[in-house]
């Protein structure tokens, strides 16, 4: 069949997520047949370099000979069994393995389906811990201005993106966001470190008056990535711990988007040498092939809920919890990385895309350009209404999958694009700034 088939198909059968389904009478959707590398197919065999790692999930390419050889292996072994009374070697395996890697002592993993889900567990686990602990008033919870951190009720009341959040506002439970550390708000001649200073202030003030009944802060390490790849120095993070430690708040580290080696570390935490007492982490941990998440914490949040009497546990859960498919990618995702040492090989590959990338910087359009480990981002002047969306449909028509957010143009590729390709993402770029 061509592509037009699978568009009158899927137009009808299919509800497409965050999508305004009728601009797809004028804006076909993309059938996609097959994936190599950085590289997706339609069904007449255009390709398109997928710029943005399908949603930020594609870590090592489409279709990767690794994990395609780990998952056909598992499937011959089992392909899931409940995790409520049972329990299977890939989900053993890669807690461990996450335990060894994580900063601190997060030594234990409750496993979810999706980023917004382990937003959940870790918000369950925090209000649920201070209830065991004895202190059932500390309910409330402070996340940060503009962050997002996913589309189910608990995870969008923590969110602060008015397009998400505004019309099921009725549903949500009422949260506080405290300044975002954005470095681009910060004054002329304030340094980006300073204005995070500032920022971490209001979060002390907050704190002083209102530590009684806050559970936990919820934070985006270092990007807040659909705010619009607003990044922030590290020392934001720094201080937060210090703060949090201080109030006897948890910290949630939402590193859903940002983990395994997107900022240039395994965690984006590393870079400010502090550990969580939640790690939330999806997208990348199964290099984008399977739907998995995990919250990882510490045994002090453990021993909270381990009693007796089964109201004190953690009653949440889903049918396919821990799958070992899913466990199976993950753990074949986390052999690439040691095998290839990809957090040194990437940091070599970030140098040489941002000294490419020098046109980008200077074109007279770009503000604001900024980069951190295999993300970069700027922000175009001068936008007319639905800029995102025309500069998304530009660049399809020369092979380029991005999707700006508002202003803001991004690269978020799989980690084994080349130069070649790279060349050829900001030729595109350029083009598609100048037409």
């Amino acid at each position: 069949m061509k592509n037009a088939d699978y568009l009158n198909r899927s137009s009808k059968a299919v509800w497409h997520p965050c999508t305004q389904m009728k601009q797809h009478e004028r804006l076909p959707l993309i059938p996609i047949s097959h994936g190599r590398g950085v590289w997706l197919y339609d069904f007449e065999d255009k390709r398109y370099l997928d710029a943005i790692s399908s949603w930020w999930v594609n870590l090592f390419g489409h279709a990767n000979p690794r994990i395609n050889a780990a998952l056909k292996d598992q499937l011959e072994k089992l392909e899931h069994v409940m995790l409520a009374g049972f329990t299977h070697a890939p989900v053993i395996e890669l807690s461990e393995r996450l335990a060894r890697l994580a900063p601190g002592n997060l030594g234990h993993c409750f496993y979810g389906s999706d980023g917004a889900s382990a937003i959940e567990i870790a918000l369950k686990m925090s209000f649920h811990f201070w209830r065991n602990s004895g202190q059932p008033e500390k309910t409330g919870f402070v996340s940060v201005a503009n962050g997002y951190h996913g589309e189910t009720l608990g995870a969008l009341s923590v969110t602060d993106v008015a397009l998400f959040k505004d019309t099921y506002a009725p549903l949500l439970r009422q949260t506080y966001q405290t300044p975002s550390p954005d470095a681009r708000l910060a004054e002329p001649g304030e340094t980006a470190e300073a204005y995070a200073l500032r920022c971490a202030e209001a979060l002390a003030h907050y704190l002083e008056q209102h530590h009684a009944s806050t559970a936990a802060l919820i934070v985006e390490p270092l990007v807040q990535c659909a705010g619009g790849m607003a990044m922030h120095h590290p020392i934001y993070l720094k201080r937060a711990r210090e703060l949090c430690n201080q109030f006897s708040v948890h910290l949630i580290a939402d590193e859903i988007a940002v983990g395994f080696g997107r900022t240039g570390t395994m965690f984006a935490c590393e870079q400010a040498g502090i550990a969580p007492d939640f790690l939330c982490l999806s997208k990348g941990l199964t290099g984008g092939y399977l739907p998995l998440s995990a919250v990882m914490t510490s045994d002090t949040i453990y021993q909270a809920f381990y009693h007796d009497e089964v109201a004190r546990g953690f009653l949440h859960s889903h049918s396919y919890t821990g799958n070992p498919l899913a466990c199976r990618a993950a753990l074949a995702t986390l052999d690439i990385f040691a095998q290839d040492d990809v957090i040194a090989v990437n940091r070599i590959k970030a140098a040489q895309f941002t000294q490419a990338m020098q046109p980008l910087r200077d074109h007279p359009r770009v503000r604001h350009f900024r980069h951190l480990g295999m993300i970069w981002a700027f922000d175009i002047a001068d936008t007319k209404p639905n800029f995102s969306q025309g500069f998304y449909q530009a660049a399809l028509r020369r092979g380029l999958l991005l999707r700006p957010l508002g202003p803001t143009v991004y690269f978020m590729p799989p980690y084994v694009m080349e130069e070649e390709e790279m060349a050829l993402l900001i030729q595109g770029t350029l083009a598609c700034l100048e037409g």
